[in-house]
């Protein structure tokens, strides 16, 4: 019996088990390792807190995730042995391999910026990329009755890039709720130039923000956080002030990455960008948050990756070449808040554009235009991404980016007027 071992189990690792349960030789074994009983739909963390998901809603038992005949050890990993492709675990035992897949994420790590955990950590100093964040930046908003509130990206990579600005639109339409949005002044510092890594996007929300009176504060790469002070630092020693600090931490991939030598310095594994083989090693593959490719560590990347792996994994057990068709798509809903939303969909050499997806001049969405149908899409994938994307099911998208209904535009208009008359190019 030959084995194929999944290190981690979230929407990258369990999409490929579900996927390769369905279509493996009879004399291979597939084992999935992860120690988490739950499987956690992180984008809906986004929502909780402005108090708009239930905390039962964000999860589901691991074991229901995954389709039978496939193997789950719940276990941490604390080692690969790639000489003895073995997999060392918690528990000292040791899990031999032939294939291994690699999609262990990544992970917060506030520890990494000075001050950053004190007294005031999940006081005045906050982030929601985890469940207990999430929940307790709830309890903090429900406080905050006026003042500045900052959100700052440590650095990046992050897990979904947008996830920032979907937090500050969403806290615009929440202090608007309540009526004292004329109360609170938010600031957006991020260590890149503007609001996103590309042209068009980052006009496009950078027109937003300011039409909502968001304040950006570009090439902000923070050092510290003073929390006695209410300040935070960058290295070019600017300051800026706050009452309320939501922070996205440093992330780095997982802490058996680094231990076995397979990382860069934030423990991320170099990967071909076409094939998802570990650079050096034709017996590794990896995707999703755990790569170092230059994508967006999302969701959407993680699933379209999962075809590629699948298919190359099958390849390989039948001693044929891998295909090098992944090509960086990545597809975002962005909320903005108002129960409207923004899709991007883009790859490594395509930026995003405007125009319609997925269907030409149907849609039913439209790209880099704020619309009613795009917030419903986002919230509709939820029940999509538990009833067809995990089991491994057809999601009808393309994993390589289609040019079909998308618009290479002249310049970009105001962003009350961007999508409704861009001239082709």
């Amino acid at each position: 019996m030959k084995n194929i071992v999944i290190l981690g189990a979230g929407t990258a690792g369990t999409t490929v088990a579900n996927h390769l349960g369905r279509r493996l030789p009879a004399d291979w074994r597939l084992t999935v390792v992860d120690p988490d009983p739950e499987h956690l739909y992180q984008a809906d963390l986004i929502f909780v807190p402005f108090g708009a998901v239930k905390q039962a809603k964000l999860s589901r038992p691991r074991a229901r995730t995954l389709r039978g005949g496939v193997e789950w050890v719940q276990q941490a990993v604390t080692r690969v042995d790639r000489d003895r492709r073995q997999v060392q675990l918690h528990d000292g035992a040791q899990l031999p391999y032939d294939l291994l897949v690699v999609a262990s994420g990544a992970s917060v790590r506030p520890d990494e910026t000075p001050g950053m955990v004190g007294p005031h950590w999940r006081d005045t100093v906050h982030e929601y990329y985890t469940r207990e964040g999430a929940l307790a930046l709830q309890s903090a908003l429900e406080r905050f009755d006026g003042g500045r509130l900052v959100v700052d990206v440590v650095e990046m990579p992050i897990k979904c890039p947008v996830a920032p600005l979907e937090f500050l639109f969403l806290a615009d339409a929440y202090f608007t709720k309540r009526k004292i949005r004329d109360r609170v002044e938010l600031v957006y510092a991020t260590p890149l130039d503007g609001a996103f890594t590309r042209p068009l996007a980052a006009s496009f929300l950078g027109s937003l923000l300011e039409r909502k009176g968001i304040t950006q504060e570009t090439d902000f790469s923070a050092a510290e956080v003073d929390g006695e002070g209410h300040l935070l630092r960058s290295y070019d020693e600017r300051e800026l002030p706050y009452d309320l600090l939501v922070t996205i931490p440093t992330h780095r991939g997982a802490d058996f990455i680094g231990e076995s030598g397979m990382g860069d310095e934030l423990d991320f594994v170099p990967t071909e960008r076409d094939t998802l083989l570990m650079k050096g090693d034709d017996r590794i593959f990896v995707l999703g948050d755990a790569t170092n490719l230059p994508t967006s560590k999302a969701g959407s990347v993680a699933h379209y990756q999962s075809e590629v792996v699948v298919e190359n994994v099958l390849r390989a057990i039948s001693g044929a070449s891998p295909v090098e068709s992944f090509d960086g798509h990545a597809t975002c809903f962005i909320e903005t808040g108002f129960s409207r939303g923004v899709l991007i969909d883009f790859n490594y050499e395509v930026e995003p554009l405007p125009g319609s997806f997925p269907l030409p001049g149907v849609g039913p969405f439209s790209l880099l235009k704020e619309t009613r149908r795009n917030h419903l899409g986002k919230i509709g994938f939820r029940w999509a991404y538990w009833n067809r994307l995990l089991p491994g099911k057809s999601m009808f998208i393309s994993r390589q980016l289609s040019m079909r209904g998308k618009r290479r535009p002249v310049a970009l208009l105001p962003a009350h007027e961007t999508g409704e008359s861009h001239a082709n190019s």
